[in-house]
């Protein structure tokens, strides 16, 4: 209902928001979209045609050898996939190439992109192949919610990954700590007592944990564990009509956590937007840090000692996906069916599989995990076990079509309190800016 209601209003915003990128992008795009490449009719070949932000390169080469063994095991069906830049830089070349008729057959994003496009009637839903393939039950269970919205799947993921704890055993040691913190009380003790002046000179140079500063994506996929173990959720609703939620006991508990853990001078603050960066727990500062298992060759190449512990719980273990999916345009019947033989190569065992070992990326394929090769790896490299662990309990972002404001709103509200802002009054404000944002944007569809 939602979908069909918002669905003109959203169109004639985008047509009047990128009519100059159109002109332009269209120009790109007719080089190497024309229809007699695209329909192959001349040569019987289907071409088809896939957009991704893969980084970094080395992840980009996995992905086009790939690529390149499936064109030669289907010689009547070739994709070419092509970069287009990262996440947040693809909208509006997508948006524009959905306006002008010109979308690739297939797209790489992040699911939460399957609301919009699902209002603009850009992709095609997917459940009817999925419930008829096989390798619907080679799916991990816990990434259906990432794929799922209002009755449709819109989106197969094509890899995925959690956050945890990374850690410093040799700082661990030198406090004199020999148990991992598992709940958040013993998470705040442990982050007291690695929070130590150092050189003697009255100032605490390495602390327990370093958080992350802003309001981006980053700063909110790395709390929402933390909300979720608290018992947070962020829509309510149905799940036909999902509400976006920020304001509620899960996420005023996870605020408060991290402000404790600031105003007990045992955590410091990223710079801003860039707490993905490592440099810090490299050179010993702080002891433990939030991020995923696509550092493990940068850690290794370091040299340093490093370990990782399950994100840890209040009311419940938790972790958030990560990792993006594949979706499906509309296109032509001849065109679609070639792009879902692609899909369901790219979720198969010996595609998942040979990811994961070139990337750091847990594979989606439940068959590939357990796969001699692939347990050969972890055994290699022992800290993959915390992340395929918290898999059990991983939630997903929504992907409801108003995520982008959720997210923006939730962020500011986890920023405010980093800067020393009450979590109640940052909460109820960002409640307040979010259902203000979602108004005006019901109002425009009707």
């Amino acid at each position: 209902m939602i979908l069909s209601k918002l669905s003109k209003a959203i169109k004639k915003q985008v047509k009047r928001a990128f009519c100059l990128l159109l002109t332009l992008n269209m120009l790109i795009l007719s080089g190497c979209q024309n229809s007699t490449a695209r329909t192959g009719k001349n040569s019987g070949i289907i071409h088809l045609t896939l957009w991704h932000g893969i980084n970094p390169p080395p992840n980009r080469d996995v992905f086009q050898t790939l690529t390149e063994k499936f064109n030669k095991t289907h010689p009547n069906i070739q994709v070419e996939a092509l970069y287009i830049g990262q996440p947040d830089q693809q909208l509006p070349k997508i948006l524009t190439a959905i306006v002008g008729n010109a979308a690739p057959d297939l797209l790489w994003n992040t699911p939460t992109m399957a609301g919009k496009l699902a209002e603009l009637q850009a992709i095609q839903p997917l459940e009817n192949w999925l419930d008829q393939s096989p390798i619907k039950a080679e799916i991990d269970p816990a990434l259906f919610e990432s794929m799922e919205l209002g009755g449709h799947t819109w989106s197969v993921p094509l890899a995925t990954n959690n956050t945890a704890i990374f850690y410093r055993p040799s700082l661990f040691k030198a406090a004199g700590i020999t148990k991992l913190p598992q709940n958040w009380q013993e998470l705040k003790q442990v982050a007291r007592s690695l929070s130590r002046d150092t050189n003697g000179d009255g100032r605490t140079d390495q602390h327990g944990i370093v958080l992350p500063l802003g309001k981006g994506e980053w700063t909110v996929f790395t709390w929402l564990p933390f909300m979720f173990s608290a018992g947070g959720e962020l829509k309510a609703g149905t799940a036909q009509t999902p509400i976006p939620q920020i304001d509620n006991p899960g996420s005023l508990a996870a605020l408060e956590l991290w402000s404790d853990l600031l105003k007990e001078g045992s955590a410091i603050l990223s710079a801003p937007e860039r707490g993905y960066e490592l440099e810090n727990f490299i050179a010993g500062k702080v002891a433990m840090q939030i991020t995923g298992p696509w550092t493990l060759a940068q850690l290794e190449q370091t040299k340093i000692d490093y370990g990782a512990i399950p994100i840890p719980a209040l009311k419940r273990h938790a972790a958030v996906v990560g990792g993006e999916h594949l979706f499906l345009m509309k296109t032509s019947p001849e065109r679609e069916k070639a792009g879902l033989e692609f899909l369901e190569y790219a979720l198969g065992e010996e595609f998942q599989t040979a990811w994961a070992l070139g990337t750091g990326y847990l594979p989606i394929n439940l068959k590939s995990r357990q796969s001699e090769t692939y347990q050969n790896f972890v055994a290699k490299t022992p800290v993959l076990r915390v992340f395929l662990g918290q898999m059990k309990s991983a939630r997903s972002r929504p992907i409801i079509s108003g995520y982008s404001h959720l997210s923006e709103n939730l962020g500011r509200a986890i920023e405010a309190t980093l800067l020393g802002g009450r979590p109640s009054s940052a909460l109820k404000e960002a409640q307040e800016r979010l259902a203000l944002t979602l108004d005006i944007a019901a109002a425009s569809g009707k």
